[in-house]
């Protein structure tokens, strides 16, 4: 292996693991815990989020956070038990509803309230949850959960949060499941006079104190997962920008250690380079109405809605290397583009359950693809996704296993893209497939989704049943072969190493002629040929090939 290959796979090991994604034993034993954080429980179910207010203190002096978070919500069903969630060592001080402190039961890191009122399907509700302690401190984020406390170069407190699988509710209370978003949210954090929070959406007021503290109270108005809600907290210095988008005029503010402003202002040209693609390619900003941030913190990154956060070092590629070994990862800064494509593919289109995390992470690995092909051509962002295969492990499947927040293979990063520059393949058609995942933003908009629908809609808009090469890429850890066989002036040919009833097309090259081959799982022919021709699979689909000996 190379030097620059051996840069590659790190950079791939290092994407893999990314928000904490490994490989898992299969035979994983789940408890009653996992149970607890991943499944729709019945005192989750009967109630539905419909607003937070988030309102907190945080101490850098003594690294902890204490404050009350409102919960609003609309009553489905009739029930009285209602489950909250907060990890160790944080501590739930109090439930109070309409004035009444309410009495609750702790399992691990689910309180169980016991609501005194009578919950009448359709009324509108709130619980204040009362808080506070020190959140657990992660030991390597973003890839642990937990909060980042580290100081700049002048001393000065830099803070932030990153908890996605681990849980919002490592530092704050809250229905701690994908499935159920608030429709909005206000985020109000105190700190030191000194220092700035920048969270989610807009910047409603700052409000000072008697006491060197100040409060700024933000604003998201549309509905936001609970692992997007973002804190970050330092000497910010502040420079913004307008985007003329597909919407109208896009808020975009940036945040950045005073020390870092001249290098922001040229390293982040690259925001508006990535709204011109991914608007053309998937459509508008899904929340021009809370703005477009990007956000220093004391780690690599991550996807926080409208407040994505950045520590890449303003330096091209994945802190300076191409994952892909083809030279094109170093035109643009790697987590810009990916993290920010996560605004379309987790923040508006949302998984709900983890074991579906593909949805976010297979989309905006490809979103990388796509932001090559609009800025430097076709050619550019096939040598780049093809050249991600490298990373590719096919250790366990991609798809999880459901109700026990448990995600599958790390794989969902480059096998993902990977299968869905296959499909645009298959498609053979770019402006339909640029308006298939236009599409899709729209179908999905502001949603949380399952993997099949996401399988129904594909299938319906390829205007093919693609079933079974979904349940290749994402449930089984072969890569398929073309097998074929050259007797005469005749083609034999057939998929192997593949799931029952595997049928996709594939474009083969042969005598350097473009063909197209519909093979099964049982052998096909194709006369007519030059007698011995040569053939070759494109390089553009995610399969093996191999010829075998003419008996």
């Amino acid at each position: 292996m190379s030097y620059k290959n051996s840069w590659s796979c790190l950079f791939i090991l290092t994407i893999v693991l990314l928000c904490g994604i490994g490989a898992v034993a299969q035979n994983k034993t789940f408890s009653r815990q996992d149970s607890l954080r991943g499944a729709v429980t019945p005192e989750r179910a009967w109630w539905d989020l419909t607003y937070y207010h988030l309102n907190i203190r945080v101490n850098p002096a003594d690294s902890t956070i204490g404050g009350v978070n409102t919960i609003q919500y609309k009553v489905l069903q009739p029930k009285q038990v209602m489950q909250v969630d907060l990890q160790e060592p944080m501590k739930l001080e109090k439930v109070v509803q309409n004035g009444k402190e309410l009495k609750f039961k702790r399992e691990g890191n689910a309180f169980f309230v016991q609501l005194e009122e009578s919950q009448q399907a359709g009324a509108l509700n709130q619980v204040d949850v009362y808080y506070n302690g020190k959140p657990a401190v992660s030991k390597n984020p973003p890839w642990s959960g937990g909060i980042t406390w580290k100081k700049d170069a002048k001393g000065n407190p830099f803070i932030a949060n990153s908890n996605q699988g681990d849980g919002a509710s490592m530092w704050w209370p809250c229905k701690d499941h994908m499935y159920d978003e608030p429709d909005s949210m206000q985020i109000s954090v105190r700190v030191p006079e000194h220092l700035m929070d920048v969270s989610n959406g807009k910047l409603r007021k700052v409000e000072q104190h008697n006491d060197k503290t100040k409060t700024y109270h933000w604003f998201v108005a549309n509905p936001i997962n609970n692992y997007g809600v973002n804190i970050s907290i330092a000497d910010y210095a502040h420079f913004s920008e307008k985007y003329q988008g597909e919407k109208g005029t896009l808020d975009c503010d940036y945040y950045v250690l005073k020390e870092n402003l001249d290098k922001a202002k040229e390293q982040f040209k690259d925001a508006p380079r990535m709204l011109q693609a991914f608007e053309h390619w998937f459509g508008p900003y899904p929340f021009y109405e809370d703005g477009y941030k990007l956000i220093e913190v004391p780690y690599l990154g991550m996807e926080h809605q409208s407040a994505v956060t950045y520590g890449n070092g303003y330096q091209n590629g994945y802190r300076g290397r191409d994952g892909s070994g083809s030279g094109w990862g170093l035109k643009f800064d790697f987590i810009i583009i990916h993290e920010s494509g996560h605004e379309w593919f987790a923040n508006n289109i949302t998984y709900k359950d983890i074991a579906d995390m593909w949805i976010h992470e297979s989309f905006t690995n490809y979103s990388e693809n796509l932001f090559l092909d609009y800025h430097y051509g076709k050619e550019a962002s096939s040598a780049y996704v093809i050249g991600t295969r490298q990373g590719i492990r096919n250790d366990i499947p991609i798809i999880g296993v459901y109700d026990v927040n448990q995600r599958g293979s790390g794989d969902m990063y480059p096998k993902g893209g990977n299968m869905l520059h296959t499909l645009r393949q298959i498609v053979n058609n770019d402006e339909k497939w640029r308006n298939i995942l236009r599409g899709m933003n729209k179908e999905f908009y502001h949603q949380t989704v399952t993997t099949q629908q996401i399988e129904d809609y594909l299938s319906q808009q390829v205007g093919r049943n693609l079933a079974p090469v979904f349940d290749q890429y994402l449930r089984d850890v072969r890569i398929p072969k073309l097998e074929y066989k050259v007797t005469g002036s005749k083609l034999s040919y057939r998929w192997s190493n593949s799931v029952k009833n595997f049928d996709m097309p594939v474009k083969v090259f042969v005598d350097g002629k473009e063909k197209w081959l519909e093979p099964t799982t049982t052998w096909k022919e194709m006369k007519g040929l030059k007698k011995n021709a040569s053939v070759k699979v494109d390089p553009n689909f995610y399969v093996e090939a191999g010829s075998l000996p003419v008996q």
